[in-house]
């Protein structure tokens, strides 16, 4: 009796508290419990347990519907411009040139060129800015349009030192520029 003693002592004293005494403990439970369970199941059938299984992928989409991706193959429609407003090419190209400005300009006469040809919002973010900040000098080729809406078109225009990217969008006074972007080469 003694000799059980001393192990049950020893199992509690020492065994139970370090580490290593915990974590054989936890692993003879965890064994232990998928043993039992391997022995309560005793199905010799794996499929036996999924009687409504599906013998085919489930689809939510039928197949002949087409393409409901966010992603589309097809191109966006043309730019709509009505008869005798700008185009949204001739609204870049006069952006564009009133952006460059001229040397001399003031801050005012520079803003009032850009106003007409850009959302106020575009107007807001320019106040303030300095014609001299500008990093060109003048258009060296036509622009390049990527429509991407009936309503909103993005154009880039080749610069002498990089490229111009004018985002446009239409409204009641045809085509203005909502977003200027500088890229260097």
């Amino acid at each position: 009796m003694t000799a059980m003693r001393r192990a049950l002592e020893f199992l509690f004293t020492r065994a139970l508290r370090s580490r290593l005494g915990v974590a054989l403990v936890i692993a003879v439970l965890i064994f232990g419990v998928i043993g039992a369970a391997r022995l309560i199941s005793d199905s010799a059938d794996p499929t036996e347990g999924l009687s409504s299984r599906p013998d085919r992928p489930i689809t939510t989409v039928d197949p002949a519907a087409g393409d409901d991706g966010v992603l589309s193959s097809a191109a966006p429609p043309p730019p709509v411009t009505s008869p005798g407003a700008r185009t949204p090419e001739q609204t870049a190209e006069r952006f564009a040139a009133a952006w460059l400005g001229r040397p001399g300009m003031s801050a005012e006469e520079w803003q009032a060129g850009l106003r007409p040809l850009s959302t106020s919002a575009l107007s807001e973010k320019l106040t303030g800015a300095d014609p001299a900040s500008v990093p060109a000098e003048k258009v060296t080729g036509p622009p390049t349009m990527r429509e991407r809406s009936e309503t909103f078109v993005e154009l880039l225009l080749p610069l002498d030192s990089g490229r111009l990217r004018l985002e446009l969008v239409t409204s009641n006074d045809g085509w203005l520029v909502d977003v200027l972007d500088w890229e260097r080469p």
